[in-house]
């Protein structure tokens, strides 16, 4: 699926339809330069997934949980040199339990994410810097 994003409010509300048709354990890998929108995108999840709470990029702490009908983990990697590390800081014990996990900077923990990861990638736009280009590969369409 593709979308287009013309602000952040808007990449919130895709990444909010996207939440409202979780499946317990999955896994969302971002894709996205620095200032993308991937923090939006997941704002926009959390509020789908029924979470309350700020959400913030977890960028100092790695990963922030977020209760709701079903529990949020927001994974930020680039402070991490490797999967290896992503498996020190408890990754196997996160995805058993039931939540959907986000994870900004995937790219450096690819050999650790499922084969069924669902892959959001945010990209800018050539006819303008405000706008996102969002592809989601790797769920069903509804």
């Amino acid at each position: 699926m593709k979308y287009l994003s013309h602000s952040e409010k808007e990449t919130e509300l895709i990444g909010e339809t996207l939440g409202k048709q979780p499946i317990p354990g999955t896994v969302l890998a971002y894709r996205g330069d620095l200032g993308m929108g991937k923090t939006a995108f997941t704002r926009g999840l959390a509020r789908g997934l029924g979470c309350t709470g700020r959400v913030t990029s977890p960028t100092f702490t790695i990963v922030n949980e977020y209760e709701g009908k079903i529990p949020l983990f927001h994974f930020d990697m680039y402070r991490l040199p490797d999967s290896d590390a992503l498996f020190d800081i408890g990754w196997e014990d996160y995805l058993s339990r039931g939540g959907v996990c986000a994870v900004e900077w995937s790219e450096r923990v690819g050999d650790a994410l499922p084969q069924d990861t669902i892959w959001v990638e945010i990209t800018r736009c050539p006819e303008s810097d405000n706008w996102r280009s969002i592809t989601v590969e790797g769920v069903a369409e509804t």
